[in-house]
């Protein structure tokens, strides 16, 4: 019996930093501090290699090789339909508890009720009680960055790019996150 609780103990000791290190929520920072030294650094590269006024080949291929490894980050970083837990550490995540029915959940806001007979498509407007719900990193999600005068918004479970003087629709993706 003795011989089984130093087991257990070694056991426990040995595997408290392996478990702790192995923290989702810490790999998504890292991964976010990592794409923005590699953003910084290569904004760097640039400026360095314009200082002259002339962009060598090397210089060219090093900043297309800077450029892969920032779009590499920055899929890492975004929202990963394919792994359940990419959303969990966001803070606009924290009020989320499941699904509910009747209801949807704009992250960073909480839950809604559906507004039943309401199509989203290009062309129509955003409901008044929608326009306040502005996605707060629209390339986490995979979206583009809107134009000047528009936003994302979450509704109903959909990114919807609207107009901000107007709530006029430009664009949809249902069932976007």
């Amino acid at each position: 019996m003795k011989h089984l609780l130093y087991a257990a103990v070694a056991l426990a000791t040995v595997a408290a930093p392996i478990s702790a290190s192995a923290q989702p929520g810490h790999e998504r920072r890292d991964d976010r501090r990592e794409l923005r030294e590699d953003r910084r650094e290569l904004h760097e590269d640039r400026r360095d290699a314009r200082r002259d006024g002339v962009v060598t080949g090397r210089e060219q291929r090093e900043l297309a090789r800077d450029r892969a490894e920032v779009r590499r980050s920055q899929a890492e970083v975004r929202y990963n339909r394919a792994r359940a837990d990419t959303w969990r550490d966001r803070s606009e995540w924290r009020g989320y508890r499941g699904a509910r029915p009747g209801y949807w959940y704009a992250p960073g806001y909480g839950y809604y009720p559906v507004v039943r007979g309401h199509q989203w498509r290009r062309g129509a407007y955003v409901p008044a009680g929608y326009r306040r719900y502005y996605v707060q990193d629209p390339y986490y999600y995979g979206l583009r960055a809107p134009p000047p005068g528009y936003r994302w918004v979450y509704a109903d479970g959909n990114f919807v790019l609207m107009a901000l003087a107007t709530g006029l629709i430009s664009e949809v993706l249902l069932n976007g996150y």
